[in-house]
């Protein structure tokens, strides 16, 4: 039966019918049908069951993985992916100084019933990348003090976070022995003269790199939020930089403000 002339029941014209399969089994997904881990039924298998070719159930394929609900994993097809969604909420009234060693990320895990988790893979003294570079005010050839950590959800991979500290802001590597946490390094360059009173966050959406698709479990190009936070000193020099990546669909971003009263 071809494309053209099949009519199946659960389908209606004239809507593209791969988008109503993509609905479909984003449907199915939701109420649970395909509990996440578990692989969809093959291609053939559904262009069987819609009456459809497989170019149509190509398209639908891609775009659920697109979406981030699937992952097609060679030797086993459409994988469906967990979608935890966590809130990212800040302040922009609240006092940092007051827990220059809290962990913001902590509290958002904690809060939403979730086990923090974190894993520090990269703690060096490197040339940043030339965006880095521009965003603290440094030339060519100046290092930064480089940490880059993997955070988690429980067992579950849910954001990357590289930070980036002047190398003379932070003195050496040996600032960050022991281990300060995500944001206890905050009182430790205080200690050097450089403690932060002022902070920016730039929030942009793009595609996620492979390697940033490979951690967080996502699909290749599935949009990602990138959040670099970056912190002044009292001279209103950038101190540090922190580039936050996140999967779009696992993160509600949320913000917060007090309005100044009036003179």
């Amino acid at each position: 039966m071809s494309e053209g002339d099949a009519i199946m029941p659960d389908l209606e014209q004239p809507r593209a019918r791969y988008k109503q399969v993509a609905e479909l089994l984003r449907d199915a997904i939701k109420r649970g049908d395909y509990p996440a881990g578990t692989t969809l039924p093959s291609q053939p298998e559904l262009a069987r069951e819609y009456g459809l070719n497989q170019s149509s159930i190509s398209r639908a394929m891609a775009m659920l993985q697109a979406e981030g609900w699937i992952r097609t994993e060679h030797g086993r097809g459409s994988v469906v992916l967990e979608v935890p969604t966590v809130k990212r909420v800040r302040r922009i009234d609240r006092d940092y100084r007051s827990q220059p060693s809290g962990s913001a990320y902590a509290d958002e895990m904690e809060k939403s019933g979730l086990k923090p988790k974190t894993e520090l893979v990269q703690c060096e003294a490197m040339v940043p990348p030339p965006d880095i570079a521009e965003v603290l005010h440094l030339d060519e050839a100046d290092e930064t003090l480089v940490r880059k950590r993997h955070m988690f959800a429980g067992n579950r991979p849910i954001q990357i976070a590289t930070s980036y500290i002047p190398m003379d802001v932070a003195g050496s590597v040996d600032i960050a022995v022991p281990d300060t946490g995500p944001s206890g390094m905050y009182a430790r360059i205080a200690e050097r003269g450089f403690g932060p009173v002022r902070f920016t966050e730039d929030i942009e959406v793009r595609g996620a790199s492979e390697l940033e698709a490979d951690f967080l479990n996502i699909a290749i190009a599935q949009p990602v939020f990138t959040v670099l936070r970056t912190a002044f000193d009292a001279a209103d020099r950038p101190v540090e930089t922190c580039l936050n990546v996140l999967a779009a669909l696992q993160w509600k971003l949320s913000y917060a403000w007090a309005q100044e009263s009036e003179e």
